[in-house]
């Protein structure tokens, strides 16, 4: 580190460091523990493997906030330093949706495997890292190329009831990983150098100790993108470098002053933007899509690690008081516009955590038995502690006697959802 840097300059670079960092450490966050830390109740059983998950949420199940009982997830974590990684998909029922969502270490997305993007047969995809230059057989149905060398697979699987989950287990149990040696038959390259990872400690990763993280993460990510090189020569200048040592104490005080200005400031323009981003459509996506604009990553990554592309999926919602019967009324030819399908789910709140009710019903969409359409076609849902009356409580979506969030989800939502000439219609009292 420059001895003769000025404080100024050093405070702005800690600024821009740390936008640059923030979502790649909340993300090391969930990584970490699902593929490193064996007793952690996440963990997934190291790299390049997968753990599925087929079960409904209860309002007994406090693991997860805002759990989704649409689509069972699949989590795995690739490790591409020695060689590539083939994953490989069953045949999936034409009628039942799917997706393998991969994310870099930036958290960018960086590939889609599944219905919408790759259909529904069956087939081996091969995921290579950025360094890799060994030769690729030609009979993979796509190769994925990823610019980091640790990458997180998040899979979801349409789950329509529980009287579906062995369905759901069946097309989770055929969704593979092979390291590409093993695919075909020949030895296994040199493993990887081990590595010791840092355990994660949110608390330090907020202060001038974040470069500890950063330049740990930065390992594995070998080749800068071109948009980065100026970027990442310049933090330089303040110790960030793959794989150097981070050591505060011998750190000049003023400049680690300046750090941690710069850190300070940074964490005040991320809550910035928090505070004027209302909707979670759009903040996720590729590099392509997303760019350079490192405080919308961090902003998505505060709001919900690992959100799909907006083509993926749309999210919508509000706010609501149990204690004050709502209608939801969608027009004729007004419907969600789904692809797949669609789904709105209630959580009490503050925990958001499903909320008990003498139906068991916790959400309500295109798949939920007895729904009734109006005679137009449109539909009317209810939201409410009490029953909107004996007829219609098919349409009915309990919510305690206090504040709830709505979340909407449509799976593969038309161009007006994306571009929002479609809009989730505002509640209404009951009369």
């Amino acid at each position: 580190m420059a001895n003769s840097l000025p404080v100024d300059e050093a405070a702005e670079i800690a600024k821009d460091a740390y936008i640059y960092a923030f979502a790649m450490m909340e993300s090391y966050n969930t990584w970490y523990s699902q593929a490193v830390v064996k007793d952690a109740p996440g963990y997934v059983g190291g790299f390049n493997r997968f753990r599925h998950y087929a079960q409904t949420f209860t309002p007994d199940n406090h693991d997860v906030v805002t759990p989704n009982n649409d689509t069972p997830y699949s989590w795995a974590w690739l490790d591409l330093r020695a060689e590539p990684m083939v994953i490989s998909v069953p045949e999936v029922p034409a009628d039942r949706y799917y997706v393998l969502q991969f994310i870099d270490l930036f958290t960018y997305n960086c590939a889609y495997i599944g219905s919408r993007a790759t259909g529904n047969g069956a087939g081996d995809y091969l995921m290579v890292g950025p360094q890799w230059s060994g030769p690729i057989p030609d009979n993979f149905k796509k190769v994925f190329r990823s610019e980091t060398e640790i990458v997180g697979i998040l899979g979801r699987t349409q789950l329509n009831g529980v009287q579906d989950i062995d369905n759901v287990k069946k097309v989770q149990a055929g969704i593979k990983i092979t390291p590409l040696s093993a695919f075909l038959n020949k030895p296994a390259p040199p493993p990887a150098e081990g590595l010791t990872f840092p355990p994660y400690n949110k608390a330090k990763a907020a202060t001038h100790d974040f470069i500890e993280y950063l330049n740990f993460l930065l390992r594995f990510v070998p080749v800068p993108h071109t948009s980065e090189v100026a970027l990442r020569k310049r933090m330089e200048k303040i110790g960030i470098k793959p794989g150097a040592q981070w050591d505060a104490r011998h750190v000049d005080p003023a400049i680690l002053a300046a750090i941690d200005k710069g850190v300070a400031d940074a964490q005040a323009a991320i809550k910035s933007r928090i505070s004027v981003t209302h909707s979670s459509n759009g903040i996720f996506g590729s590099r392509a899509a997303l760019g350079e604009d490192y405080l919308t990553r961090d902003v998505a990554a505060a709001m919900g690690l690992y959100g799909n592309d907006l083509a993926e999926a749309w999210y919508g919602g509000f706010v609501g008081d149990g204690s004050i019967s709502q209608v939801l009324r969608f027009p004729q030819g007004q419907l969600p516009p789904a692809k797949f399908f669609w789904s709105i789910t209630l959580y009490a709140l503050p925990d958001r955590f499903l909320y008990a009710n003498p139906l068991n019903r916790y959400s309500i969409g295109d798949r939920t038995p007895g729904l009734q359409y109006d005679a137009d076609g449109g539909l009317t849902l209810y939201v409410g502690h009490a029953s909107p009356g004996k007829d219609v409580e098919s349409n009915w979506l309990p919510a305690p006697p206090a504040s709830y969030s709505l979340v909407a989800r449509i799976y593969g939502p038309s161009e007006a959802a994306m571009n929002g000439t479609w809009k989730l219609p505002s509640p209404t009292p009951l009369k």
